[in-house]
């Protein structure tokens, strides 16, 4: 046999050695989709008495200001396919509209749109406003305490977005946290596992790709919690999905009409993996002014709803004739008891001020009488899925204030 065919041969066999890891990953993906069908299956559907648990997205983009290629007809579509009940848009701005006023807005195929604003401040600090704010010149040239006095004067839900690059944590008045945001997350993927994973796994589990590299953002609720100390106040915590729409490779016209086309980051992909669930009153009527009352209360939690349908999740407290939820206050010499409830068996951690300090396994309820004072809140994983996701997080409530 010549020289060079041993070596070609040689380099096939090499080829086909290096993608057995990849086909093994792909298998793994395929066992998860199988448990994660089961657990779905097997979930208790009923909901808490009381409240009505809605959920929706925070944090989409379109065309309107850039550095997306996604149309609003597409995200409504995708909203809709979905099955969600609200959408929260945070358009870019830009100088030549008003793409708060452009944007999604109101209700479209029965979901609610409230349309809003990402703004960025002189010093690259970053915030996700529902339904915008106006300014007398771009928020870009404003301070961090000019944005948040303008947002305050109009009445406007103020979250910090990219918690590990702000920097204005003295700073008062912003009403919450974005804990969690995919783009960030998908930041740390190693490329070279990412590029052959989407090889071999991208055709079936599109979805699942996720659950390799995402994990719990410690970095992220460490300065949450510690916000909450520092601040000595309810701080509202939130997810985002940083949906823009726009990876993806193939031909177009000249008009920009594609002709083929490949988009990894469909808006249904996004919408799909990762919830914002707002708890309302039942017989409160499901609109814009009581979805961002609720979710500035912190009546919410957030849930990776990939791995199982988060419906049904509770975190709240009792204390004779006193009922809250997740976002409340309670006095602590009320006695106060705290309630965990979740549609399937998972493992549940109770924390507070940010450290566990129980947790139980293989459960749908969990109770605890808490003697010290502080902000509660509960983490829950799937430690039955196994495997990739074992110990990452499905759900992640807002706290419970006991005073």
């Amino acid at each position: 046999m010549k020289r060079w065919i041993k070596i070609a041969v040689g380099l096939i066999l090499l080829a086909i050695i290096s993608q057995v890891p990849f086909i093994y990953r792909r298998h793994q993906l395929s066992l998860l989709r199988d448990a994660i069908a089961a657990l779905n299956v097997a979930r208790n559907r009923s909901e808490n008495p009381g409240f009505v648990d809605y959920k929706g997205v925070i944090h989409v983009h379109s065309n309107l200001g850039g550095h997306s290629t996604g149309t609003l007809p597409e995200i409504v579509r995708a909203a809709e396919s979905e099955g969600l009940k609200f959408v929260v848009m945070t358009e870019h701005p830009s100088a030549e509209v008003d793409t708060a006023a452009q944007t999604l807005n109101g209700f479209h195929r029965g979901i609610l749109f409230v349309s809003g604003n990402e703004v960025s401040a002189q010093n690259g600090d970053r915030f996700l406003i529902p339904k915008g704010i106006a300014t007398t010149e771009p928020a870009n040239r404003l301070s961090t305490s000019e944005i948040v006095r303008a947002a305050e004067s109009q009445d406007r839900l103020v979250l910090v977005a990219y918690p590990a690059d702000y920097k204005s944590w003295n700073l008062p008045g912003f009403n919450g946290v974005e804990v969690y945001n995919i783009a960030t997350n998908a930041k740390q993927a190693r490329r070279i596992l990412l590029l052959f994973d989407g090889l071999w796994s991208y055709g079936s589990f599109p979805d699942l790709l996720l659950a390799r590299f995402y994990s719990r953002p410690d970095r992220e609720l460490q300065l949450y919690d510690e916000s909450i100390r520092a601040q000595g106040r309810p701080i509202v915590l939130t997810a985002g999905i940083d949906a823009h729409q726009n990876i993806g490779f193939g031909l177009s016209d000249s008009s920009g009409k594609k002709i083929i086309y490949a988009q990894l980051d469909p808006y249904e992909r996004s919408f799909a993996i990762l919830r914002n669930h707002i708890l309302l009153e039942e017989g409160q009527v499901f609109d814009e002014a009581n979805l961002l009352a609720a979710l500035k209360k912190g009546h919410s939690y957030i849930a990776f709803d990939f791995l199982c349908d988060s419906t049904g999740f509770f975190f709240g407290a009792d204390a004779g004739d006193q009922h809250k939820i997740m976002g409340d206050e309670i006095p602590l010499l009320t006695n106060p008891r705290l309630i965990v409830k979740t549609p399937v068996k998972a493992s549940i951690s109770l924390l507070r001020d940010g450290q566990v300090i129980q947790k139980v396994e293989d459960s749908t309820n969990f109770q605890f009488t808490p003697t010290e004072s502080g902000a509660y809140r509960v983490e829950v994983t799937l430690s039955q899925l196994g495997g990739i996701v074992a110990n990452k997080p499905w759900v992640i409530s807002n706290p419970i204030y006991v005073r």
